[in-house]
């Protein structure tokens, strides 16, 4: 703005010396020295545009500074800010609350490490925590899951129900071995008694009727015969009453044959071919009856559900690659070891049934006696080490519940043996 003024000066300034050109051309220049002070004279003064641009400066630091001014209260009023008074007041009820509960919050920031005795001390090293004996709960047979009693983390005793699988098929396979075995035992109790009395008294009848109708037809032909002789019979009847007494002794005779076969009674190849069929149909039952049975899965130990790896629905089949085949995963959690490798440096100091301190990693207040149960008999290669099993003494009130599958140990060993039990 200032320079738009000193614009409109320097036209006022400017319009007499042109005039004043214009209306005397004729005026004489006096010198080259007059013409220089006169174009100093029509330049702005430098002064005047010094302090302009001072006022520019100015203005801006001041806007500057409002600004820094104004953003820092803003944030000074809309951030939260708790007093270190405040913070102490919250952080001692955790405090407290972690004393109180002398159970699985022990183990935090508050909990003061368990009092581990160096005396004796020989050897530190780390592990972890795995199941003496895991057991992976598969069925016996396929088919699919109708219940399933699992969840992680239950207790379980021996015996208990895990699941239950569909059983029609399996049924259909009890209910038919029965009847075939049913049947076998009375084809074999028929061979071993023989014939009843009334079949033999009924074959007997036949062949005595046999034996009668025999001696009519033989008189009879003999009377033909005769006849014929004479010239009484025709040749017809003479050959017709010898045919009708040949059948008749065939029949006698087959009568004969049956009669002694049932007093005899079966043969003896006959009765064990007998006893055979029997047995194969008992050994049908027992695996249909076993089939069935392994329709329901019941706990093979006392223990905890590690993991669950099949849900109501699901076809199991314990031969299946890329299906399921098995349930759940337990272990006695009571019975518990530290799979740990013991440097082959440091592996002279440690010995079977050695003295050992186990503590837990995220329980640092805790600590469990244990001792040392097997040497492995071969060492690690790639590591250069031997693989040690530690036993872990877990109270039974505390089972599952500091000490888990593949938590993170330190064990300290002693240099003295276990303790008695």
């Amino acid at each position: 703005m200032c320079r738009l003024i000193a614009g409109r000066v320097l036209c006022r300034k400017l319009l007499p010396v042109s005039d004043s050109l214009a209306t005397d051309p004729r005026r004489p220049m006096s010198s080259s020295a007059s013409l220089s002070d006169r174009v100093k004279s029509l330049q702005l003064p430098n002064e005047s545009a010094s302090r302009h641009a001072a006022s520019e400066v100015v203005a801006w630091l001041l806007c500057l500074a409002l600004t820094v001014i104004g953003g820092w209260l803003a944030w000074e009023k809309w951030t939260p800010q708790q007093p270190t008074k405040l913070l102490e007041a919250k952080a001692e009820p955790v405090a407290n609350g972690s004393d109180a509960n002398s159970g699985e919050n022990s183990a935090g920031a508050s909990a003061k490490p368990a009092d581990i005795k160096k005396d004796g001390l020989v050897h530190t090293d780390s592990g972890y925590i795995i199941p003496a004996h895991q057991i992976l709960v598969s069925p016996k047979v396929s088919g699919m899951v109708l219940t399933l009693n699992v969840e992680e983390g239950l207790r379980v005793k021996k015996g208990d129900v895990l699941a239950e699988l569909e059983k029609v098929d399996y049924d259909a396979d009890v209910r038919r071995s029965q009847a075939t075995l049913q049947l076998s035992r009375k084809r074999l109790e028929e061979l071993v008694q023989g014939a009843r009395p009334e079949e033999i008294k009924q074959a007997e009848a036949e062949l005595a009727e046999t034996q009668a109708n025999l001696d009519d037809l033989e008189r009879s032909y003999k009377r033909n015969k005769d006849l014929f002789a004479k010239k009484g019979a025709t040749e017809q009847e003479l050959l017709s009453s010898e045919a009708n007494a040949f059948a008749m002794r065939r029949r006698l005779s087959k009568l004969n044959s049956t009669l002694a076969l049932l007093r005899e009674g079966p043969r003896v190849e006959r009765i064990e071919q007998a006893k055979a069929e029997v047995q194969q149909a008992e050994a049908d039952l027992s695996k249909a009856q076993w089939r069935l049975d392994n329709c329901t899965i019941r706990a093979p130990i006392s223990g905890t559900i590690l993991k669950k790896n099949a849900e109501e629905g699901n076809i199991v089949n314990p031969v299946a690659f890329n299906g399921s085949f098995s349930l759940c995963d337990m272990a006695d959690l009571s019975d518990l070891e530290v799979d740990l490798s013991v440097q082959e440096s440091n592996i002279s100091k440690v010995f079977k049934g050695q003295r050992c301190k186990v503590q837990p990693e995220a329980f640092k207040d805790r600590s469990y006696d244990a001792y040392v149960h097997r040497l492995m008999p071969i060492a690690d290669r790639s590591k250069g080490a031997v693989p040690v099993r530690v036993k872990v003494r877990v109270p039974a009130d505390e089972e599952g519940v500091f000490l888990k599958p593949e938590m993170r140990v330190t064990v300290w060993f002693y240099r003295d043996e276990k303790p008695a039990e």
